[in-house]
């Protein structure tokens, strides 16, 4: 596994953090990182659209001061992993189905780790989509921790009957590889303004992810493809369609003010799964584990207690 470039001091990370390259089984290049932690277990860490690995730093200082190892992964497309279009700025896929690829990768490469069990799995928004999935086609992980996971995409009001045929419609016309409409590749390194920047009320955690973009301009992502829109509107609808699996303990996380995320998704789902926890946070926004201390790190205790209860 040779070594890819790792930004440990802006990371804030624990001791001992690499990042390196692996291939998945359809030849995209991806940057995964390990953290090495105690006896514990092993958490994989799934981020959402746009993140990656130095931004889960701080987590993983948390995670591993709990005693387990963290392995995550920059997603296709996104961070320093290949990026799937011949504009960086905008995030795009082929398929949603694709991001699996991701997924097998990195297990496989938990394996190779020889990274203790029991291993658990914490995913944040698009993560948690991906999630999911992995979750039906037989991820093996003890319990589940979602962080607004994007089980379902908050269109506005004003657009959200059109969004579907609009996206579709888009895409039929060869427009998939354009931005979705409203939005360009614009980032928060051009726009590091914090009020109303729609994810935290924490100024720190805001500065702390500025600063990483601002360090290294190639981890920073603008908005998203029409064709990554439309896939996420399939896959997020059928994962709703398929609801929890079965005899999976998880906790899942939900801020009152998230506007990335339709949380009322979450709410539903959680009421019909089995073993399922919610915990709900007023006025907090999309950003659960980068939000206030109050927030975050409730969420976080409660995470590490999912996890001790189900090793």
């Amino acid at each position: 596994m040779p070594d890819a470039p790792f930004h440990d001091v802006t990371a804030q990370g624990p001791p001992g953090g690499r990042a390196f390259w692996v291939t998945t089984s359809d030849g995209v290049r991806l940057r995964l990182a390990h953290w090495p932690g105690g006896s514990a277990g092993t958490v994989l860490l799934f981020p959402g659209r746009t993140e990656y690995i130095e931004k889960y730093g701080r987590v993983a200082a948390d995670l591993v001061a709990g005693g387990y190892h963290v392995l995550t992964i920059d997603w296709r497309g996104q961070g320093l992993s290949d990026r799937l279009h011949s504009d960086p700025k905008i995030g795009h896929v082929e398929a949603f189905a694709d991001y699996q690829n991701d997924v097998a990768a990195l297990v496989q490469q938990a394996g190779k780790l020889a990274l203790p069990g029991p291993r658990f799995l914490l995913a944040h928004s698009m993560g948690g989509a991906i999630g999911l999935r992995a979750l039906h086609q037989g991820l093996a992980v003890n319990a589940t921790v979602f962080c607004a996971p994007m089980w379902k995409i908050n269109v506005s009001i004003a657009v959200r009957p059109f969004a579907r045929w609009i996206s579709f419609a888009m895409r039929s016309a060869g427009r998939g590889l354009a931005f979705v409409p409203g939005r360009s590749g614009m980032t928060m390194r051009d726009n590091p303004a914090f009020p109303d920047n729609g994810l935290t009320n924490d100024r720190n955690h805001w500065d702390y992810m500025v600063a990483q973009v601002q360090a290294d301009e190639a981890l920073a992502l603008g908005g998203p493809s029409v064709r990554w829109f439309d896939e996420a509107l399939r896959e997020t609808r059928a994962l709703r369609a398929l609801g929890p699996p079965r005899d999976r303990p998880t906790l899942t996380g939900i801020g009152t003010a998230d506007s990335i995320v339709d949380v009322t998704v979450p709410r539903a789902m959680m009421k019909n799964w089995p073993g399922g926890e919610l915990l709900v946070y007023e006025d907090a926004q999309h950003e659960l584990l980068m939000e206030i201390p109050e927030v975050r790190d409730d969420f976080i205790r409660s995470a590490l207690d999912m996890f001790v209860r189900n090793s």
